[in-house]
């Protein structure tokens, strides 16, 4: 998602096949080459010639390999490997000496790297956090050899389990690790001490001291350890730090850091957390129904992209001039909005991964894309588009916004109102002692839940794997759906089958079963299935579950599930 802005002063929508006449197709390659989003989308002016350039942090080809490119129209100037993947990039001055030349600053991992004039001029690094008790008193103990690897690995992973406090990379690559590779381990690194590292998730600018585009601008980093840090342009130190509840992922800022800001971060909990100058949390927070996939600001309008297909605008107030949105689709459109009219639709051979308007070479009103396959498409705003008013779908429908027509208030409307004045103790309780009842019965069918349908956890140390399985309906055509989790850290697990056991003479499957996608650390898969019960005299069996690998009988992990009686066939 983008914030585009021209300086023609009519707005409203055009129909998809008008979008063509207003953009010039000024290249398109589908080979360029380039994996990117648009955090890591930058235009910049980057010799003081006049020329913008187009600063690309590229992921490279299944995140491998990722570099550093500098575009200047559809050519390469230049590229330079990365140590690791870019998370974000910036373009800001660091002083007022001439001649004024902006840098260049590429988030990666815990360092920001700072370029000027493309060569590597300065490297930040993320102050380092202070290790989990537990963790440092058990890699001592390991120092002293008096505790083995086994143990130590058991009571690491109840560390990593139960506190507040995550591990340590030392610790998370030894949980990875075979048996018979522990005690190796553990001799190389007991002697080191333990450092624990958080990461740059997201980055911006903030002016230091004056609202001029061609001002001075600190960086504002976002961490994994849901902090905000202000950087200092000139000694790169930290000027302040703000706490959030979550991890940030976009921000939007506002102001100058000297006199007064305004700071909008979308965390991860799917909640955007306003903050001011000399605020050390948040003051204002503002909770979405979805996960946040995109965040600008149109002058005093906070636009924010879910990934429920919708976009939210937040604290609205007009202004002159066309202010509009960019939101990339997946089925390969490009939609303009103003407020909630869709103005244009762009339509590209593939889905836009990245999206980035401003002003490219000379050309001031430049539409930069990339696409999923890596192709890239450049496009320019004609000097005569204009965006007319009228026609089409305006966001909601007309009707959403009339008032209901209430009727009027009735003789038995007013005698409730007076009952429930004078009884309004009584009904009280009596509504608090059957809330109380409607809670103790939810517990108690969430015990029977759990006691039905456990999650057990792989005992084997070659996969980690976690089972969560959940019935759901009234029968006789129950939904069983399994929850498998891979638990490891690093390593994805891949050709595994689901197999169900159960009396056939009471139930029925559409299939006994299926393969398993592969298995990304971290993320819970849901696998549905159907289950038929065939017997009408009410009677309920287990099902029995079994995870195992291709090409072995023994099962990885397994489950017990006590199957509901059919309410339907046990009322006939």
């Amino acid at each position: 998602m983008a914030a585009a802005s021209s300086s023609d002063s009519d707005s409203g929508r055009a129909e998809s096949s008008e979008a063509s006449s207003k953009w010039l197709d000024a290249h398109y390659d589908p080979m360029a080459n380039i994996h990117t989003f648009s955090a890591c989308l930058q235009l910049a002016d980057l010799h003081g010639d006049g020329e913008y350039k187009l600063v690309v942090g590229d992921l490279g080809p299944g995140g491998q390999q990722p570099r550093l490119k500098v575009l200047k129209g559809p050519t390469v100037l230049s590229e330079s490997p990365l140590p690791a993947l870019p998370a974000a990039a910036a373009t800001f001055l660091m002083e007022q000496h001439e001649p004024r030349t902006p840098a260049l600053a590429l988030a990666s991992g815990p360092c920001v790297y700072v370029y000027k004039n493309l060569r590597p001029y300065f490297k930040f690094s993320l102050p380092q956090l202070p290790p989990n008790p537990l963790e440092q008193d058990l890699w001592n103990q390991a120092k002293e050899d008096r505790i083995d690897p086994l143990t130590l690995k058991e009571m690491l992973e109840g560390i990593r389990e139960k506190a507040e406090v995550p591990l340590s990379v030392q610790s998370l690559r030894f949980l990875q690790l075979e048996l018979s590779e522990m005690e190796a381990f553990v001799n190389q690194h007991k002697s080191k001490s333990i450092r624990r590292q958080t990461v740059i998730t997201t980055m911006t600018t903030l002016k230091k001291n004056l609202a001029d585009e061609d001002a001075v601008s600190c960086l504002v980093l976002g961490t994994e350890n849901k902090e905000l840090l202000v950087l200092d342009p000139e000694a790169f130190t930290v000027l302040a730090k703000i706490s959030l509840p979550s991890v940030p992922v976009f921000l939007e800022v506002s102001g100058q850091f000297d006199v007064e800001f305004r700071l909008a971060a979308a965390c991860r909990n799917g909640n955007i957390y306003m903050l001011r100058r000399d605020s050390k949390r948040p003051k204002y927070c503002i909770e979405l129904s979805a996960q946040p996939v995109g965040l600008v600001r149109v002058h005093k309008v906070l636009v924010v992209g879910s990934n429920q297909d919708s976009l939210h605008g937040f604290t609205h107030k007009r202004s002159r001039g066309l202010q509009a949105v960019m939101a990339g689709l997946a089925n390969g459109e490009v939609r303009i909005y103003r407020d909630k009219a869709l103005l244009s639709i762009i339509r590209t051979p593939d889905a836009v991964t990245s999206l980035c308007f401003g002003r490219y070479g000379r050309e001031d009103h430049t539409l930069i894309m990339t696409t999923r396959g890596g192709g890239l498409i450049i496009k320019i705003l004609k000097r005569t588009a204009v965006f007319v008013e009228g026609g089409g779908e305006a966001g909601p429908p007309p009707a959403q916004a009339m008032k209901l027509n209430m009727p009027r208030k009735t003789r038995l409307y007013v005698d409730q109102t007076l009952r429930e004045r004078e009884a309004g103790t009584a009904m009280h309780r009596s509504f608090q002692a059957d809330l109380y009842l409607l809670r103790l019965r939810a517990a108690r069918a969430y015990a029977q839940a759990l006691e039905s349908s456990l999650s057990p956890v792989s005992a084997t140390a070659r996969e980690p794997l976690k089972l969560h399985a959940v019935v759901q309906g009234l029968g006789p055509t129950f939904k069983l759906t399994l929850h498998l989790q891979n638990t490891s850290t690093a390593r994805p697990i891949l050709g595994l089958l689901v197999c169900f056991l159960y009396n056939e003479g009471l139930y029925a499957l559409p299939r006994a079963f299926f393969k398993v996608p592969l298995l990304v650390p971290g993320l819970s898969y849901p696998l549905e299935t159907f289950v038929e019960s065939l017997s009408d005299k009410g009677i309920s069996d287990i099902i029995k579950v079994l995870v195992l690998r291709e090409g072995q009988s023994a099962p990885l992990l397994s489950a017990h599930i006590n199957m509901p009686v059919s309410e339907g066939l046990a009322a006939a």
